[in-house]
């Protein structure tokens, strides 16, 4: 265990699951399913997260799927995220919508392919203790804030929301385009 690769593992994890930047959608899903479960929601997150750290590579090879493809399936995602925040339209529909907590919670908004392709260069610079440790500091912090997004909204009110959603709508498509596009580059 080196204390600088979890301190430093955990702060690149937290940029790119961007829980904090995720609030808006969370409330928006929220608003659309009713409820979501937070440890549940949480626990699908870091066990995508481990999974992927330990058979990642090796799971997408199997279904002869290069990591870049992977990258810009999930950038597609996260655009049509990102859409639904600052147009205000609902592109996500779930056939029974009781709950958000694993798709598109856990699944792509928080283990998606940006963690994903992250956990994947991560393992190539640090110790993997390291890393799963890492992960499990940034669940704790998903967790707190999936558990508190009912204060953030009584705290931010319907216009902080509104505008929170429309900023990070814009910084979550921006982040999917350049994930499409670095990878995009890759494969062609």
């Amino acid at each position: 265990m080196d204390f600088t690769q979890i301190l430093s593992a955990t702060m690149v994890l937290f940029a790119v699951i961007d829980i904090v930047g995720s609030i808006p959608i969370i409330i928006t899903m929220r608003e659309q399913v009713g409820h979501i479960q937070s440890g549940k929601a949480t626990v699908a997150a870091t066990l995508i997260m481990v999974i992927f750290l330990f058979a990642g590579e090796d799971l997408l090879n199997l279904f002869g799927v290069d990591i870049e493809s992977f990258a810009v399936a999930g950038a597609l995602v996260m655009f049509f995220l990102a859409l639904e925040m600052i147009l205000g339209v609902r592109i996500y529909k779930e056939s029974e919508p009781n709950s958000a907590s694993i798709v598109p919670i856990a699944f792509p908004l928080l283990a998606g392919a940006g963690t994903m392709t992250t956990l994947i260069s991560l393992r190539s610079e640090f110790e993997v203790i390291n890393i799963i440790i890492a992960i499990f500091v940034n669940a704790l912090l998903v967790y707190i804030v999936l558990k508190n997004t009912e204060r953030f909204e009584r705290l931010l009110g319907k216009n902080g929301i509104a505008i929170l959603r429309k900023v990070f709508g814009i910084i979550i498509m921006a982040i999917s385009v350049k994930l499409f596009t670095t990878n995009l580059s890759a494969l062609i």
